[in-house]
């Protein structure tokens, strides 16, 4: 099996005991969604996780599926310590958004004994509708990424969030402008095959699972079901946020990892 590539990038380097991988979703790079969050947890060594194609990933030359591309963060620890980058025996957890929060839950179903603990941040155990995926490949593999800045403007961020943070905004939607857009592509072509519903009675690693209460893609009621399916799950709700609470609610959503990783 060829995995996708993905390239981590360190986010911070402090005196912080555990690691924290920090996934960035669909269209978005770990740094532009992560970075105002970093600061709110000391305690971690945080390593940013791109998807292909995104931030500082290179583009994928192929086809994948969610689980591959949960293998391919495995991997990433595996090399990590192995090159002495990472404790070979600290706490390693993992938090993503949106589709790196479904790469959380693939992650507690295939490697069950790697994290200490996940966060999936505005996910569910399926996004969205297969065909509603395919239509939207079709369209960025052929005009490329910037016809979905409008719309992703407006599922990402909370009302008044545009207006009120200019800056960490367009920093999000240039990340999805600089996107490739064939591994875009794939990344919803992965996103209309995933659906690990019935496996979330599997995943025994804790979980927190955190929605944005003005998230239309993935509303509180679908995180709050999500945890509790799983077999040691808490949901918290950022009222304040939409699809991007590390972004929006940087230090509440710093603060709920935080809480809970550190939780018995």
């Amino acid at each position: 099996m060829s995995l996708p590539e993905i390239t981590p990038t360190l986010l911070s380097a402090g005196p912080g005991k555990h690691v924290l991988l920090a996934g960035a979703g669909l269209g978005t790079g770990a740094l532009a969604l992560w970075s105002d969050a970093v600061p709110f947890l000391p305690e971690f060594q945080v390593i940013g996780i791109d998807l292909p194609g995104h931030g500082a990933s290179p583009a994928s030359a192929g086809a994948f599926s969610v689980a591959e591309l949960a293998a391919a963060v495995a991997g990433v620890v595996s090399t990590l310590r192995a090159a002495g980058d990472i404790p070979a025996q600290g706490r390693v957890y993992y938090a993503g958004v949106s589709l790196a929060g479904g790469v959380a839950l693939q992650l507690g179903v295939d490697f069950p004994k790697l994290f200490s603990g996940l966060g999936a941040i505005c996910t569910g155990s399926k996004l969205g509708e297969p065909q509603g995926w395919l239509d939207r490949a079709h369209t960025v593999q052929a005009q490329g990424t910037p016809t979905q800045i409008v719309g992703s403007a407006e599922r990402w961020f909370a009302p008044g969030f545009v207006e009120h943070h200019p800056q960490a905004s367009a920093r999000l939607l240039h990340s999805l402008q600089d996107a490739d857009r064939f591994s875009y592509a794939r990344c919803c072509e992965a996103l209309a095959g995933f659906d690990i519903t019935d496996s979330l009675d599997r995943i025994e690693v804790p979980l927190i699972a955190i929605a944005g209460g003005q998230d239309t893609v993935c509303p509180p009621a679908i995180v709050k079901a999500l945890a509790g399916a799983v077999r040691h799950g808490r949901a918290e709700v950022v009222e304040s946020a939409a699809h991007q609470a590390p972004l929006e609610a940087p230090q509440e959503t710093a603060g709920l990892l935080s809480a809970f990783f550190a939780g018995p």
